[in-house]
C-alpha cells in the first residue's frame, strides 16, 4: 500500500548541478558501453585465444546479454527502491571485476564467468542514468534528454571499435583488459562523489498519476510485485517492450560480435576498412539520435507508426538487400546496412518515452527494466541463432568463415523482425484504446 500526500513540483529549469551529475553518469554509462563492446572489435582474437568455434564465440555475447536482460527487472526494482548512486557505483565494480578477471582468464570457462560479472555490472548503468534524468530534468525534456544519453553512449562503442583495438594490437590482451577494469574502479568512486539520488529540494521521491496528472509524493515503499504486475499491466509497458526488442537486436548482434568477422572474413574488407564501417553506424545513431528525440516529443501518439515501424522496415530491407546481392557485397551496399543498423539505437530510446509516459515515477524504474529487458532479449537470441546457424553449415571458425554462410546466418533476424512488429501494432492500438483515442472493440454476443 502506498500512502500519498499532494505537492507542488518545482518549475525552475535544471541547473549546473543537474547537468554535472547527468554528466558524470553519461561519462559512466560511455564506459559501459565500452565493456559491453569490447569483444566487437577484436572477435577474430578473441576466437584465437582462446580456439573458439562460432557458437562458442556467440556464447560469450549471449551469456552476457542474457545476464544482463535477465536482470534489468530486480535492477529497476531496487532503482526504485535505493535510487541510482548506490547501484551504479556496484555496477561500476562489477564490470572493473569482470574486465579484470576477463584480462587474466586462462579459459573459456572463466572467461564466461567474466562475461557474467560484466552483464550483471552493465545492467545497472543505463536504467539509472534514465532514473537521474527523470528526477532532475522537467518532464518536458525526457524525451531529448533520453536521447542525449543515447547519442553519448555511442562514443563507447567508438572506444571500442578504435582505440581499444589498437591497444590490443599494439600490448597484449592482459594490459588491455586490466585498463578497462582500473576505469570501471575509478568510475564508482567518481559516481560516489558527485551524482546524488535526487535534488536537495526533494525529500521524497515523486509521482504523477499518468491517467489523472496528478501529483503526489510517495512515503512508503512499493510492493515490488505489485509493481512489476502494474508496469506490465499496462499496454504502453506492453507497447515499449516490443519497441525495445524489436528495433535494436539487429544492430547490437552486428556491432557486439559478427559485424567484424562478417566485414573481414565474410566480405574480405581489411580490418581497418570493417573499423571504419561500423564507425559509421555509430556516427548514425549520434546524428540520429536527437532527431528522433525531438520528433517523439512532437509526436507522441504517432511514434510508433511514423518512426518505429519504418526504421525496422529500412533494416529488414537493407539486410534482405546485402543476401541477395552476390557476394562479396559492393562497399557502397554495405554502408547502406550501415546506415540501416545505425537507426534502430535511436528508435529504441522511443521505448523509453513509452514507459515514460505511461507509469508513474515510484514504479519508472521498474517499468524502464522490462522495457530495457526485450532488446536484449532479442539480441542475444539473435546472436545464438546466427552462430548456431554458422556451426550448423559447417563455418564455425575464422578459417571456415563464408560469404554464403553468413547470408544464411543473418536470415535467422527475420522471425524476429516478424514478431516484433506484429506485437508492436498490437499493443500500439491496446494504448491507444486505453488512452481513448481510439474506440474500444465492440465484444461479441
Amino acid at each position: 500500500m502506498v500512502r500519498v500526500t499532494a505537492t507542488p513540483l518545482p518549475r525552475s529549469g535544471p541547473g549546473w548541478r543537474a547537468w554535472l551529475i547527468w554528466g558524470v553518469a553519461v561519462a559512466a554509462y560511455v564506459l559501459a558501453i565500452t565493456n559491453r563492446s569490447s569483444l566487437s572489435a577484436v572477435g577474430v582474437d578473441t576466437a584465437e585465444r582462446f580456439h573458439a568455434d562460432a557458437a562458442t564465440l556467440s556464447l560469450f555475447a549471449v551469456v552476457q546479454l542474457a545476464v544482463y536482460g535477465g536482470m534489468q527487472i530486480p535492477i529497476g526494482v531496487l532503482l526504485d527502491r535505493y535510487g541510482s548512486r548506490p547501484i551504479m557505483v556496484v555496477g561500476m565494480l562489477l564490470m572493473g571485476v569482470g574486465q579484470f578477471v576477463m584480462a587474466v582468464s586462462p579459459s573459456i570457462g572463466v572467461a564466461i564467468v567474466a562475461r557474467v560479472l560484466l552483464g550483471a555490472g552493465d545492467a545497472a548503468i543505463f536504467p539509472a542514468v534514465i532514473r537521474l534524468v527523470a528526477t532532475w530534468f522537467p518532464a518536458q525534456r525526457g524525451p531529448l534528454m533520453g536521447q542525449m544519453t543515447g547519442l553519448a553512449g555511442q562514443c563507447g562503442q567508438l572506444v571500442a571499435l578504435l582505440p581499444l583495438a589498437a591497444l590490443l594490437h599494439s600490448t597484449s590482451w592482459t594490459i588491455t583488459f586490466s585498463s578497462i577494469a582500473g576505469l570501471g574502479v575509478l568510475f564508482a568512486v567518481l559516481v560516489w562523489a558527485f551524482v546524488r539520488n535526487r535534488p536537495p529540494e526533494q525529500e521524497q521521491d515523486v509521482t504523477v498519476n499518468t491517467e489523472t496528472g496528478v501529483i503526489r509524493v510517495v512515503t512508503s515503499s512499493i510492493d515490488t510485485g505489485v509493481g512489476i504486475r502494474a508496469a506490465w499491466a499496462h499496454p504502453g509497458t506492453r507497447l515499449a517492450f516490443w519497441t525495445h526488442f524489436t528495433t535494436p537486436f539487429a544492430g547490437t548482434a552486428f556491432l557486439l560480435l559478427w559485424g567484424m568477422p562478417f566485414l573481414t572474413a565474410g566480405e574480405g574488407l581489411s580490418n581497418a576498412a570493417a573499423a571504419g564501417l561500423l564507425s559509421v553506424n555509430v556516427i548514425v545513431a549520434m546524428a540520429l539520435s536527437p532527431i528522433l528525440g525531438e520528433l517523439s516529443r512532437r509526436i507522441p501518439t504517432r511514434r510508433s507508426l511514423a518512426l518505429v515501424v519504418p526504421i525496422v522496415s529500412v533494416q529488414v530491407i537493407g539486410w534482405l538487400l546485402v543476401i541477395a546481392w552476390p557476394a562479396p557485397a559492393p562497399v557502397w551496399l554495405l554502408t547502406i546496412l550501415i546506415v540501416c543498423l545505425g537507426a534502430g539505437g535511436p528508435a529504441s530510446m522511443i521505448a523509453f518515452d513509452h514507459a515514460r509516459t505511461h507509469n508513474p515515477v515510484h514504479r519508472l524504474s521498474t517499468a524502464t527494466g522490462v522495457t530495457n529487458s526485450g532488446g536484449f532479449l532479442a539480441g542475444l537470441v539473435a546472436i545464438f541463432l546466427i552462430g548456431l546457424m554458422l556451426d550448423l553449415q559447417g563455418a564455425g571458425t575464422p578459417a571456415t568463415y563464408s560469404p554464403e554462410a553468413f547470408r544464411w546466418a543473418f536470415l535467422t533476424q527475420l522471425p524476429l523482425w516478424i514478431l516484433g512488429l506484429t506485437m508492436i501494432i498490437i499493443e500500439r492500438k491496446h494504448t491507444r484504446i486505453r488512452m481513448g483515442l481510439d474506440p474500444e472493440r465492440p465484444r461479441n454476443r
